[in-house]
């Protein structure tokens, strides 16, 4: 990703915090892969928002409320985007993604995500496309402890010189997710945790190995204010029998800016880059801009 983009985007990003309403934004945000979650790892929760969700109804000249026709408003959500840059120093890495999704009757989201990853001798390219079905919505029935139930997959191709013998440039995920925000306590928090099913090598740029491997997944939120929220998030690397992905984490901080704007910011560990049992990356920082429609 070139510094003039970049300078864009964040410009861009600038004029919209400083151009739309008060309300705020939120998750699922789009994450690298453009499914709806956070950074890494997907949520529970469908991606995009629905026009008979808005914060502010539209009214007449009378003042009273406009009613929407839901029979098509409750169909297609509006989609939602995100971008990120990511930058691991010690290996210098440049990683720039940007990635979309719809969700479909308030359950089935459609993603796609462009990943354009930096090395310092080459370039590698890599194409995701995400499905993600909504089982059981957050407190069904009226019951407060209920989470919201996901399953999902997500098919990866990479243009990359791929590193393990009889891997290949294609794979896919399967993933089972709960996601529950929880209220009772002093502020909102955010907890997340799933199962991956994958054949990833180093979530997909480099390939997919032959075997596949179950890891876990986890994110935990806490919301200080209703604009702010700050977590931690943390991915099990996959192991084979020929190749170990490291585990990651990070630290992020995210703004909601108003309804539609989210800006995040966070420190990123993608493994030991000297390890010799697992594929690290090393650590870095990243910047992402999400924006809802």
């Amino acid at each position: 990703m070139s510094k003039y983009l970049k300078s864009k985007i964040w410009l861009l990003g600038l004029a919209l915090a400083f151009s739309s309403p008060a309300a705020r934004s939120g998750v699922p945000l789009t994450n690298l892969q453009g499914v709806g979650g956070v950074a890494f790892n997907p949520l529970a929760y469908p991606g995009g928002r629905y026009p008979t969700e808005d914060a502010t109804p539209e009214k007449d000249k009378d003042g009273k409320e406009i009613k929407k026709d839901s029979s098509i408003s409750d169909v297609f959500s509006r989609p939602q985007v995100g971008v990120w840059y990511t930058h691991l120093g010690k290996t210098d890495i440049d990683w720039g993604t940007a990635g979309i999704n719809e969700t479909l009757f308030k359950r089935l989201e459609l993603s796609y995500g462009y990943e354009q990853i930096k090395l310092p001798n080459s370039n590698i390219e890599k194409n995701n496309f995400g499905a993600k079905f909504l089982l059981l919505e957050e407190n069904y029935g009226g019951q407060k402890w209920v989470p919201a139930i996901s399953v999902g997959t997500i098919w990866k191709t990479t243009d990359a010189s791929l590193p393990v013998p009889k891997s290949t440039g294609s794979g896919y995920d399967a993933y089972l997710v709960a996601s529950k925000l929880i209220t009772q306590t002093p502020r909102p928090i955010l907890l997340s945790g799933g199962l991956l099913w994958t054949d990833e090598i180093v979530t997909g740029v480099m390939g997919h190995d032959q075997d596949r491997d179950l890891t876990w997944f986890g994110n935990v939120d806490v919301l200080p204010f209703d604009f702010l929220a700050v977590g931690l998030e943390y991915k099990q690397g996959a192991r084979y029998s020929d190749v170990n992905n490291a585990n990651y984490w990070d630290a992020h901080v995210a703004w909601f800016v108003n309804s539609q704007l989210t800006l995040v910011a966070a420190y990123v560990n993608a493994g030991d880059d000297k390890s010799t049992r697992s594929v690290g990356l090393g650590d870095g920082f990243v910047l992402s801009a999400q924006y809802q429609f």
